[in-house]
Formats: C-alpha cells, sequence, structure tokens
C-alpha cells in the first residue's frame, strides 16, 4: 500500500496520511509504454504545416543561363536548380498530418505508471477539498506554499470540473489546473508535483452547499434624474380611426369618383373624326361658294 501525504483545505498537514486506493496505485512502472504515450502526445502538438519550395515551384529560371555549347562552362538548363543560388529546396519539409495513436489500454497504462511513478517518489499530495467559491489567485499560491510547493512545477487535480480553482490558476505560469478524469501520462510526467482532490480518489465529490456560495455583487447604483441627459421627447402617436371614420372615409371617396365620372359625361366629345373635321368641312364650302359667286376680273389684252 502507497501512502500520501494528506493536508486540509487550509493546508495544515494531518496526523496520518492518506492511503492511495490499490487499483490504479500497486506500484508498477512500465517506462516503455511511458515513452511511446508521451511520444505520441507530442506528435499530435504538431501542426505539420512547414514546406519550402522545389525547384517547379520557384519563380523564374524559364529559359536556359547560357547557351548549350562554345561558352566553356558547364550546361545549365534553370537558374532555379537546387545548386544554383535562389533556387529550389531538395527534400524539403512539405504538410503533413503527423496525429498518431495508441490503443486505449495502453493510454490508461501509461497514465497509471505515470501517477505510480511520483507517488512511489513522494510527490503526490492528497488535499480534502479545494473550497474556492470565487477565483483568488492569491488564495491558490498560499496554499501551495504550505504545502513547500512554492518554486515547483505543480500539477492540481480536482474531483470535478471546478471553474473557481481553474481561474485560480490560470495566471500562475508553473501551475496547471484540469479534472482528475482528463489528466495524461504527458501532464503527470511534466508536473514535478501532484496535487490531488481527496474526492477524485475515493470517488466522493461534495458540492458547495447554498449558504456556501459566494454572493452576487451588487450592482452599481444609477445616476439621479436630474443628472442624466434629458431624452428627446417622442412625438405623440395618431390616434387610430374609429370605426365610423373609418367607413366614412370609403364612402367619401366613392362619390368623388362618382362627381368625376359626370364631369367627363357631360364635356361634348371633340375628337379629331368628329367636331374639328367638321368644322374643316364647312370652312371649304364656304370658301368654294364664295369664290364662285365673285366676278371674275378680265385679261389684260
Amino acid at each position: 500500500m502507497i501512502e500520501a501525504p494528506h493536508y486540509s483545505p487550509a493546508g495544515a498537514r494531518r496526523d496520518a496520511s492518506f492511503a492511495l486506493p490499490a487499483d490504479p496505485f500497486d506500484g508498477t512502472v512500465n517506462e516503455p509504454v511511458l515513452h511511446q504515450a508521451v511520444k505520441v502526445y507530442l506528435n499530435n502538438q504538431r501542426q505539420g504545416t512547414a514546406k519550402t519550395k522545389t525547384r517547379s515551384f520557384v519563380s523564374g529560371g524559364n529559359q536556359k543561363p547560357w547557351k548549350q555549347k562554345g561558352t566553356g562552362r558547364a550546361r545549365q538548363g534553370s537558374t532555379r536548380a537546387p545548386h544554383w543560388r535562389g533556387g529550389g529546396t531538395v527534400f524539403g519539409p512539405i504538410p503533413r498530418d503527423y496525429r498518431t495513436d495508441v490503443p486505449r489500454k495502453v493510454k490508461q497504462l501509461a497514465r497509471k505508471s505515470a501517477l505510480n511513478a511520483r507517488a512511489r517518489e513522494g510527490a503526490l499530495h492528497v488535499v480534502e477539498q479545494f473550497a474556492f467559491r470565487t477565483p483568488k489567485t492569491a488564495r491558490l499560491a498560499a496554499l501551495l506554499a504550505s504545502l513547500g510547493l512554492a518554486d515547483r512545477k505543480v500539477l492540481v487535480l480536482s474531483a470535478a470540473a471546478n471553474d473557481a480553482l481553474y481561474l485560480s490558476g490560470r495566471n500562475l505560469p508553473s501551475v496547471e489546473v484540469m479534472p482528475y478524469a482528463q489528466v495524461s501520462a504527458y501532464d503527470v510526467l511534466w508536473a514535478e508535483a501532484v496535487v490531488v482532490e481527496e474526492g477524485a480518489l475515493t470517488g466522493e465529490s461534495r458540492e458547495l452547499g447554498a449558504e456556501e456560495l459566494p454572493a452576487l455583487p451588487e450592482r452599481a447604483a444609477r445616476p439621479a434624474a436630474e443628472a442624466r441627459a434629458p431624452k428627446a421627447a417622442k412625438k405623440p402617436a395618431k390616434p387610430a380611426p374609429s370605426r365610423s371614420e373609418g367607413t366614412a372615409a370609403p364612402k367619401a371617396k366613392a362619390a368623388k369618383a362618382a362627381k368625376k365620372r359626370t364631369a367627363k359625361t357631360a364635356k361634348p366629345a371633340t375628337t379629331r373624326s368628329g367636331g374639328k373635321s367638321k368644322a374643316k368641312a364647312a370652312k371649304k364650302s364656304t370658301t368654294k361658294a364664295a369664290k364662285k359667286a365673285a366676278p371674275k376680273k378680265k385679261g389684260k389684252k
């Protein structure tokens, strides 16, 4: 049975040590599996976007620098050949996917081996509970200092997702905070010391009660009414027409349209084929009659 130092939420050490559960903490450390898990983790962090240009992607070099024979120099086909300055790169990196994977049981064995390695070194500490109702970086730093881990890389593992604890350790460069279920072998090996919440090992996590929850911050008082800038007065809304007005409007429109129709019918229709053509015909007949009635003038002899 492996034991770990036990601490209170305030950082005070308990008299009795904490007996780690025998299921994950059996003392076995499989180094080849640890090496494989770390290598896979680092491979998966690579973006694989490095790229160099071969001679086909370098601009220029479309014609021979000089003719094939007669110059006394070596024959050259392009100024973008790899042995020319400014030419293409041979066997350079191209975009690729470095992602690799391992079986699920291998990941679990690597995680178990990493935790056993830290427990055997005495670098695993158990805290009863992280009672962080609000984010406070100074409080987490004081807790780690009371555990003697102020100047070391520390991995803090909570029983469940704890936003207040995560925000408290986010500004500490040598502290990493995450739930116990999400930790990997690389995370455990990265840290020099591991601080685990007791509920993560026993499977019992206690939620903060309603009386322990932080009070909501009070809203700032609004400025006085006289200090506010006067708002522009809204225009009065037009009153909605009543039922009688609504029915009278279409009647008035109908009467107006009927009046226009009667006015159009009362006017004499003067079309081109009607009044104007008749007036022209009467004028022509009168001029013809006047010419006939007038005596003819005798011509000059």
